[in-house]
């Protein structure tokens, strides 16, 4: 707004307002009256610039991250914090007692045991927090001896650990805030609600699905895949832990919750691929399919039923350096679009191309 007036624009208005009194006085540049006014020209034009910066940071479309967050929270709308990764550790013999709160290291990272689940499997929990503590899997190293124990491995990810709330993704939810309105077990504030959830990635909410106050909360975890029966224990507990309408959770008295999470369909794609000279069959391909798969996945909550399209796949391929033509492209066997019910999510099988 204010990027029209530079240091030349102030400079000229202040020694034309000199002229103006006195005609007569020097204002050429390295005059005396000139030497006095630079200075003041240039702090006016850095207040100028500043009232720039504050206009900005005033509204929610352009303000920097912290004061989007402080705009924000005026709404109620609180920034997600980062959270740990919670996984599943093997451990032999089985019949070994590892103690709670025992430390243990793996790729730079410190876990410990959270709790235990069966014999020779206990819930491990990331000390760091955020996605880093989903990507690291295999042996662990015990920080502290323990007598009897043999082996030690991460197995997989339970609850997936989550990044702090993207700048853009806050900025979005501070808009749709004033698009509706969440009031006490809305759907609108079941989304919130759930989805601010450590581990929820989305969410989608039936109502009324197994008769009168009856709510079903169907999620996917932080990274767009199926929920674990973990991270569907520790939802249910927090927003109905009864399933009796006593409102004990974050839902609100007289609605009995259930949380489940979609089913996966396994995705099979072959194609008859024309390679450029010099090229070949890559992992591209494959990763490329995959890339596709997630993008539906990011988009399920918001969508009545997915659609994995042909199309789609072959100009997802067509991008990727040295393919020419993709012809016979199918979808399990078949050689047309797969479309999933409103419960169903796509999951990346075999490419053969």
């Amino acid at each position: 707004m204010y990027e029209s007036i530079t240091y030349d624009v102030i400079m000229n208005r202040m020694l034309a307002k000199v002229i103006e009194s006195n005609p007569d006085i020097d204002t050429r540049e390295g005059s005396l009256i000139f030497d006095a006014l630079a200075p003041a020209a240039v702090e006016l034009q850095l207040i100028y610039i500043e009232f720039d910066v504050i206009l900005n940071e005033t509204f929610a479309d352009t303000a920097s991250r912290p004061n989007l967050i402080k705009r924000a929270a005026e709404r109620g709308v609180i920034v997600y914090p980062s959270t740990t990764a919670t996984l599943r550790g093997e451990f032999t013999p089985s019949s070994i007692n590892i103690p709670i709160g025992s430390r243990f290291s793996l790729g730079g990272l410190n876990y410990f045991t959270k709790s235990k689940t069966s014999d020779g499997n206990y819930q491990m929990q990331c000390e760091t927090a955020g996605i880093i503590g989903n990507q690291f899997y295999g042996v662990l190293v015990p920080i502290n001896y323990i007598a009897g124990l043999a082996t030690a491995r991460l197995a997989e990810v339970l609850i997936p650990g989550e990044d702090e709330e993207a700048t853009e993704d806050l900025r979005e939810r501070y808009f749709a805030s004033f698009e509706t309105k969440a009031f006490g077990g809305n759907k609108t504030d079941y989304l919130e609600k759930t989805n601010a959830l450590p581990g929820v990635g989305s969410t989608k909410v039936t109502p009324n699905w197994n008769g009168g106050s009856t709510v079903k909360l169907t999620i996917l975890d932080s990274d767009f895949n199926k929920a674990s029966s973990a991270l569907i224990s520790a939802v249910q507990v927090a927003i109905d832990p009864t399933q009796d309408g006593q409102g004990l959770g974050i839902a609100p008295i007289g609605h009995i919750v259930t949380v489940n999470t979609p089913a996966e369909v396994v995705i099979d794609v072959t194609a008859t691929i024309t390679y450029d000279d010099g090229y070949g069959t890559s992992i591209a391909i494959t990763q490329a399919v995959s890339d596709y798969l997630l993008e539906l996945r990011t988009s399920w909550a918001d969508q009545g039923s997915l659609i994995v399209r042909t199309a789609q796949i072959e100009t997802k391929l067509l991008a990727i350096t040295g393919i020419l033509d993709i012809a016979n492209t199918k979808i399990n066997g078949v050689a047309n679009n797969l479309t999933l019910s409103a419960f169903q999510i796509p999951t990346l099988g075999t490419v053969t191309a």
